[in-house]
C-alpha cells in the first residue's frame, strides 16, 4: 500500500496556536451581581444554585437547600433603594 501525505494549498498560512487557559487568580469564576432588582433574579439564582449543587460533588438531595442559600447571598447583594 502507498503512503500519501497531505499538504497544505495554501503557501505560507500557518495553523492557528492553540489557545491557552489562565492559571491562577484571574482564571476564578465571579459570581455576577446584580445591579437593580429589575434583573434577572430568578436566572442568578438558579446558577448560584447550580454552582452550591456543583462544589458538593453533584449528590441529589439537597435542591431545596441549595436554592434557598443561593437566593440569599443573591439578594443579599443586591444594594438598598
Amino acid at each position: 500500500m502507498k503512503s500519501v501525505s497531505i499538504r497544505s494549498t495554501s503557501p505560507g498560512r500557518k495553523a492557528p496556536a492553540p489557545q491557552q487557559q489562565p492559571n491562577g487568580p484571574a482564571a476564578q469564576k465571579f459570581l455576577i451581581l446584580p445591579l437593580s432588582p429589575c434583573d434577572d433574579l430568578p436566572s442568578l439564582i438558579a446558577k448560584r444554585a447550580y454552582e452550591l449543587y456543583s462544589e458538593r460533588g453533584y449528590r441529589n438531595g439537597s435542591a431545596l437547600d441549595d436554592w434557598l442559600d443561593a437566593e440569599r447571598e443573591v439578594l443579599s447583594q443586591i444594594p438598598p433603594p
